[in-house]
């Protein structure tokens, strides 16, 4: 038995959170990769001889996707008719606030699109058994797959489950699925939703994350698993061992790296050996900056990082753990004398005190920093 486990497409993101350069349309080519991953996901079946796709929970981002949302993801997933695509209920698409979406499914879903909104079993072949916990609400409180434990099915037949939310390693929602679940339920594969990376609970029990990542949390591209699951004929199909393999289907990368700095360093050039030499138009990279720069090299690092944001799809530089040395030098600077010089001094003042709040002093040497920068940008 071969099949495709994926989850999370989360289709109809709009990804408002994410920046945008003018002339750039980066949330747009953010949603269109999440509606291409199913394109991928078809291709991975194809390519590992699987007949199936599981996805386990979140195939929509929200409740209420458009119409349109919803009909050109059915119409993708189409595209195969030799494909069985097999949609579980997630807590952002749960049966109770995506009434309608589901309907709407039941409604316009080609043949081979399937809704499982019943927690009852589905015989995918004659010695398989797919045993599904659609989410019934938002937040449930309580852990939907201890239904797999009863659910029935043939003597003989491999039991599959799929289900979406956390398990006790990883999450305090309070409505854990126990990481001994396959065990349990008598399962030979159970394939979780929820979690957006790539987790191994067990040997049976697996997060295939999404396939197309929306977060810096993980540091690698997408996958989705290729699944083959012996079927046992010894009497005890649930100990069949399944082969895994990961099969990369993320058009963006999304990575952080870590930049830190010393006192003198030349700050620009560090972070241009950092950057990547290639694939910078599919990355999201955050680089956060930490150590000490002095008011000359860390302009030139903002400097160096504004010119080399526009070859990412986004690039944002964090300098929120980067102290600042003050030289006399670099506040001469700005003003020997005067009112920008009188301005500068208080906020290196400011910036070094130990009367005034973190957030007081990080203020007043960002100010500084700016101050500096705009001087030497006009000057």
């Amino acid at each position: 038995m071969r099949f495709i486990h994926s989850s999370d497409l989360h289709l109809g993101r709009r990804f408002a959170n994410i920046p945008e350069l003018p002339d750039t349309n980066t949330r747009g080519r953010l949603m269109e990769a999440r509606h291409g991953a199913i394109g991928r996901l078809a291709a991975a079946a194809r390519d590992s001889g699987a007949s199936h796709i599981l996805l386990a929970g979140d195939t929509f981002d929200t409740a209420t996707p458009s119409t349109q949302v919803i009909r050109r993801a059915l119409a993708a997933m189409g595209d195969d008719p030799d494909l069985q695509w097999w949609l579980l209920p997630g807590n952002h698409d749960n049966l109770r606030d995506a009434e309608p979406l589901w309907q709407e499914i039941a409604r316009a879903a080609p043949a081979n699109v399937h809704a499982l909104t019943q927690a009852a079993p589905v015989q995918l072949a004659p010695d398989v058994t797919l045993l599904p916990a659609p989410v019934t609400f938002r937040n449930p409180g309580t852990d939907l797959s201890a239904a797999l434990v009863d659910m029935p099915s043939p003597e003989g037949s491999v039991r599959l489950g799929l289900a979406h939310g956390g398990v006790t390693d990883f999450t305090d929602s309070g409505a854990h699925i126990p990481p001994d679940r396959d065990r349990s339920a008598g399962l030979g594969y159970l394939a979780l939703g929820d979690w957006h990376g790539r987790m191994a609970v067990g040997d049976r029990t697996h997060y295939s994350g999404t396939p197309e990542q929306d977060r810096f949390k993980h540091g690698r591209r997408g996958v989705c698993l290729s699944v083959s699951l012996p079927v046992s004929q010894s009497g005890t199909p649930e100990l069949a061992e399944a082969e895994i393999a990961e099969v990369e289907t993320g058009a963006f990368l999304w990575s952080e790296a870590e930049l830190p700095l010393h006192s003198g360093q030349d700050a620009a050039a560090a972070l241009a050996d950092l950057l990547p030499d290639s694939g910078r138009s599919d990355m999201l990279l955050r680089v956060r900056a930490s150590g000490w720069a002095g008011l000359p090299e860390q302009a030139a690092l903002k400097s160096a990082a504004a010119d080399a944001a526009p070859d990412f799809a986004v690039f944002e530089l964090v300098t929120t753990a980067l102290g600042t040395t003050y030289e006399t030098a670099d506040l001469d600077e700005i003003d020997r004398g005067g009112a920008l010089r009188l301005a500068a001094d208080r906020l290196r003042a400011d910036a070094e005190s130990d009367t005034l709040s973190q957030d007081d002093r990080d203020i007043a040497a960002a100010a500084l920093s700016r101050l500096y920068a705009y001087v030497k940008d006009t000057a």
